[in-house]
C-alpha cells in the first residue's frame, strides 16, 4: 500500500530535554516515518510524516493530545505552504483580508523563489501578480523560480536588461512550459496596439503569466485584480509601503523622482 504524507505542527508548552526524542520514539512505535523536521518561530516545530494507514495518524493525534508539554496546532495532508514551512523554517504570510495575497520580505527571497517554482510546476493557466518597489528583486525572483521549475521565461515587457516591449512571438515561444513575464508599467507607458494584441493572445494561452505591477496593468486593460489567481508582495522590510505615487506624479521620469525604469 502506498504511503501518504502528513503535516504535523505543534507548539512547545514546556521545552524539556528529550522532548523531540520522545515524539520520535512515539512515531517509530506507530510505524510512522519522519521525512523532514524543522523549527518555526520560537516555540513551534513542524514535520512531514509518512504513514501507510490513516488509523496511524488518528492514534498519533490521540496520544499527542494527552501530552501537556505540547499543543498540536495542525495535523493534516500537507499543503504547499506546509511543505515550504518545513523546508525553510518560515511561514508564508497571507493577507488577512485577501487570502490570495501572499507577502514576503527581501531576506526571504529563497522562500519566495521556492514558492513561485512550486506554483510553476503544479499550476496551469494561472495569472500571478507581483507587487514591489524598485530594486527589491522582483524580476530576478521570477527568473530564478523559472530556472528552479525547469521552465523557459520570456519577457513580453521588461526593463531588466534593456527596455523590452514585444509585439509578436516567434515559433517556439508558444507553449505550456513557458513563463510569460509582463511589466505593467512598461506596457502601459511604452507600448502600442500590437503589443496589447500580443498580451491578449498570451492571456488566452494555457500557461503561467506573471505581471509585475498588476495595479498599473489593470488600469490599461480590461482585466481586474479579481482575475489574478495570486498576488505576491515583495518588500525590503515588513513596514515598507508599496506605492506608485512617484511615477503617477512624474510619469515621464523627469527630475529627481523615480523614473519608470527604476521599477
Amino acid at each position: 500500500m502506498e504511503r501518504t504524507e502528513w503535516y504535523l505542527e505543534y507548539e512547545i508548552q514546556y521545552n524539556r530535554p528529550g522532548l523531540l526524542g520522545d515524539i520520535s520514539s512515539l512515531l517509530g512505535m506507530l510505524s510512522i516515518n519522519i521525512i523532514t523536521i524543522n523549527g518555526v518561530e520560537h516555540s513551534k516545530r513542524v514535520m512531514l510524516l509518512l504513514a501507510k494507514h490513516d488509523e496511524q495518524i488518528t492514534r498519533l493525534k490521540s496520544v499527542l493530545d494527552m501530552m501537556e508539554i505540547i499543543k498540536v496546532t495542525k495535523l493534516r495532508k500537507p499543503k504547499l505552504r506546509d511543505k515550504l514551512a518545513v523546508r525553510h523554517g518560515r511561514y508564508i504570510h497571507r493577507d488577512a483580508d485577501d487570502r490570495k495575497t501572499v507577502r514576503f520580505v527581501r531576506d526571504e527571497l529563497g522562500l519566495l523563489v521556492d514558492f513561485m517554482a512550486e506554483l510553476y510546476k503544479k499550476e496551469e493557466h494561472k495569472l500571478i501578480g507581483l507587487r514591489g518597489m524598485p530594486r527589491v528583486g522582483k524580476t530576478e525572483s521570477v527568473v530564478a523560480a523559472s530556472v528552479c521549475a525547469n521552465k523557459r521565461w520570456l519577457f513580453v515587457s521588461s526593463t531588466l536588461l534593456k527596455q523590452t516591449v514585444r509585439s509578436q512571438l516567434i515559433e517556439g515561444e508558444y507553449g505550456n512550459d513557458n513563463i510569460y513575464i509582463i511589466d505593467g508599467i512598461v506596457s502601459k507607458r511604452r507600448s502600442n496596439e500590437k503589443h496589447w494584441q500580443l498580451i491578449r493572445e498570451i492571456m488566452q494561452l494555457p500557461a503561467i503569466k506573471v505581471v509585475e505591477h498588476p495595479d498599473i496593468f489593470v488600469q490599461a486593460t480590461e482585466y481586474t485584480l479579481d482575475d489574478f489567481d495570486y498576488i505576491i508582495e515583495l518588500r525590503s522590510h515588513e513596514d515598507e509601503e508599496i506605492t506608485y505615487e512617484p511615477i503617477e506624479n512624474n510619469p515621464f521620469g523627469q527630475g529627481n523622482s523615480f523614473s519608470m525604469f527604476d521599477f
